[in-house]
């Protein structure tokens, strides 16, 4: 093991030869009688540690020690003196930054001691810059990673690619949602379950001048009151009962950044109350602390209900109201936006096919027409589910009529029978001419179930394949077949 390198600066030989035999055995000892030859010594040396005396012809111990600071501000440095005066020890120690000041008779052993720490201290200083360095390294890929990152979720939540059709009925929400993307002003965003309103707090997100910083999500629906203070304001250990450590809450999470809180209206008056001093202060107090953090970040809420309503009615505050809804937008449910559904299919089955690793092909026109029959009451959500069930399904790929659920069969069937049922309510025919056009329905849907198979059609309705063909051809539904 290489002994750590000490050079003694000292105008005496006597000096410089005590200092060398004392130190010999632990230290790798270079000796110098004035400033220039130590300066030599330190550029052609790897020098640790430098003892100096301050009494020295020309320039003092305190006044090069600075220099060896300035030129070589790893090495320890070591003053060696006959002055106890306080003040001047103080002076030498701020102006040098030396590292021990040694009083004059010094004791070998105290010495060597001195000098062995100061080692260990020379050592743990290069192991944290060599650290530091291999951190720095470590971290530009790393930097790099989150900023790739980044600029995919800015690219994947744009609000360019929120699927819709051109003439979504999304498209003016959106478009005021772009106006105050850089603005931080608060956003309620209202409307059914499932329309989407996420996706859109995140565009905003992504779009305003917080993207670089974090994006958090807590539904409020249903969470008792203390559990969810604890998950947006954070708690100390012990606060309660399974509090067994510090838990850091969502808003210090997102500090800089986005906060959704998705279901605000679900919130009882107790916690409406704390949110309110949240939003209004700026700081939020974790549960069972008694100081204050200072948060910076914007909120943008969602609610199924109607808000103005439940103001009226005392379930949600007004202050809390006005603070959340500097801008409020109505999402509209799938159902008033029925031209969205062919995209929102389209992006779907890619979603579905690549979470069940099939290969499946587009949605014909026949399964199209039944999904855009169907009001989707689950809106999105919904969907996805019906596209996830027939890929999930399918034997061979195809994406046809029997795969659908009956509640979208019976949707679907259902939105033809009301057109049928108020043109048969308006015809002043016979029975007969009635009973003919519910006959016709009951085969189409017969034929969508069996994937237009006739044998299996005729068989579920008791007729022949002949018979079949008949009343197929009878009622103009050979062209469909």
């Amino acid at each position: 093991m290489t002994m750590p390198a000490v050079l003694v600066v000292d105008d005496e030989l006597r000096s410089q030869e005590a200092l060398r035999r004392t130190l010999d055995e632990d230290f790798e000892v270079f000796c110098a009688s004035n400033v220039d030859e130590a300066q030599k010594i330190l550029e052609r040396e790897f020098i640790q540690i430098v003892l100096c005396d301050q009494r020295m012809p020309g320039t003092c111990g305190i006044d090069f020690l600075k220099q060896v600071r300035s030129q070589y501000p790893e090495v320890i440095r070591i003053i060696i003196s006959g002055y106890t005066d306080a003040q001047d020890i103080i002076a030498a120690i701020n102006d040098a930054g030396i590292y021990l000041y040694l009083l004059k008779p010094w004791q070998p052993d105290q010495l060597v001691l001195a000098l062995k720490n100061a080692a260990q201290l020379y050592a743990l200083q290069n192991e944290n810059r060599r650290l530091a360095l291999d951190l720095r390294a470590a971290a530009e890929p790393l930097r790099k990673r989150v900023e790739e990152r980044r600029a995919v979720a800015r690219e994947a939540f744009d609000f360019q690619r929120v699927v819709r059709a051109k003439d979504s009925a999304l498209n003016p929400v959106i478009e005021i949602l772009q106006r105050v993307a850089p603005y931080d002003v608060s956003v309620l965003l209202t409307g059914e379950s499932g329309t989407g309103k996420e996706v859109l707090a995140r565009a905003l997100h992504y779009a305003s001048a917080r993207a670089d910083k974090a994006f958090v999500v807590e539904n409020c629906a249903a969470m008792p009151d203390q559990l969810l203070e604890s998950e947006l304001f954070g708690h100390k250990r012990g606060s309660f009962t399974g509090a067994f450590e510090d838990h850091i809450g969502l808003f210090q999470q997102a500090d800089g950044g986005t906060i959704f809180l998705d279901e605000i209206g679900d919130t009882s008056p107790q916690f409406q109350v704390k949110l309110l001093r949240a939003l209004s202060e700026g700081e939020i107090r974790p549960v069972g602390s008694r100081r204050t953090l200072s948060v910076n970040v914007r909120v943008i809420a969602a609610t199924h209900h109607d808000l103005e309503q439940e103001v009226r009615d005392g379930r949600f505050r007004e202050d809390l109201y006005y603070r959340l809804a500097a801008v409020c937008l109505y999402t509209p449910p799938l159902r008033e936006r029925p031209n969205d559904i062919p995209p929102l299919v389209e992006r779907l089955v890619e979603r579905a096919s690549g979470m069940l690793g099939r290969t499946v092909e587009p949605v014909n026109g026949e399964v199209m027409a039944c999904l855009m029959r169907h009001r989707w009451p689950g809106n999105v959500r919904e969907l996805f589910n019906e596209v996830l069930r027939m890929v999930a399904l399918t034997p061979d790929g195809r994406l046809t009529p029997d795969l659908l659920s009956p509640r979208v069969l019976r949707a679907a069937d259902g939105a033809v029978q009301e057109q049928e049922l108020s043109l048969l309510a308006d015809l002043e025919g016979s029975l007969k001419e009635r009973m003919e056009r519910l006959e016709a329905r009951v085969l189409h849907e017969s034929l969508l179930r069996n994937r237009w198979n006739k044998t299996r059609a005729a068989l579920e309705l008791g007729l022949s394949r002949v018979g079949l063909r008949a009343k197929l051809s009878r009622y103009g539904l050979e062209k469909d077949a």
